[in-house]
């Protein structure tokens, strides 16, 4: 079974050469948007597997797509990637001194072996949650990761690999690497399960 991994984040593809296995990574062009009502891990369900149903006519008999997406969730709010420096500053002024959710959908995708209809896609989903809680920030701390580090590619504007990770991260309870955006034991366990491992 040929693994492919439906993610431009150099994060995620970094984390899955990290389990030692075969891989082809490529871009999936999707629409992210998702239904207004959906809550904290509901919202990376929907996206992870919008992402794999965009390229499921391309999936072929003998390949396991896997797609991922990741939010911050906070106080009843989604934290998404920030449009602008002025966003960026704004949201991690938010997460100052508080604990906050990190989400992580992972959809695994193949074509259905036990129907005649080969166009049929089989999708799976795990969610994964950590707990984050980060000290309170200065401004002068947060106007320098955000200069320094432009984190406008990265859900609740920070990277936990970073140095803000290094500063302001005070626990932690769940995956590390769930908050990078992919947790690994989670996929590796899906895999094992497949026969794949």
């Amino acid at each position: 079974m040929e693994i492919i991994l439906g993610s431009q984040s150099p994060r995620r593809r970094e984390l899955m050469a990290g389990l030692d296995l075969p891989f082809t990574a490529i871009n999936i062009d999707a629409n992210e948007t998702y239904p207004a009502e959906l809550q904290a891990g509901d919202i990376p369900y929907y996206i992870s597997r919008a992402k794999a149903q965009a390229y499921a006519s391309q999936l072929k008999e003998d390949q396991l797509l896997i797609t991922a997406d990741t939010i911050v969730w906070l106080d009843g709010q989604m934290l998404g990637k920030p449009h602008d420096e002025a966003e960026a500053v704004a949201m991690l002024r938010a997460l100052s001194g508080k604990t906050h959710q990190v989400y992580t959908a992972v959809t695994f995708a193949n074509k259905s072996q036990i129907t005649n209809d080969k166009s049929q896609i089989v999708l799976s989903t795990i969610v994964d949650k950590t707990d984050v809680t980060f000290k309170k920030l200065t401004d002068e701390e947060i106007q320098h990761y955000v200069t320094k580090y432009r984190p406008m590619d990265k859900a609740g504007a920070y990277g936990v690999q970073e140095w803000i990770g290094y500063i302001a991260c005070t626990g932690m309870n769940g995956s590390y690497f769930n908050v990078m955006g992919f947790p690994v034991h989670r996929v590796y366990e899906e895999l094992k399960n497949r026969g794949i491992v």
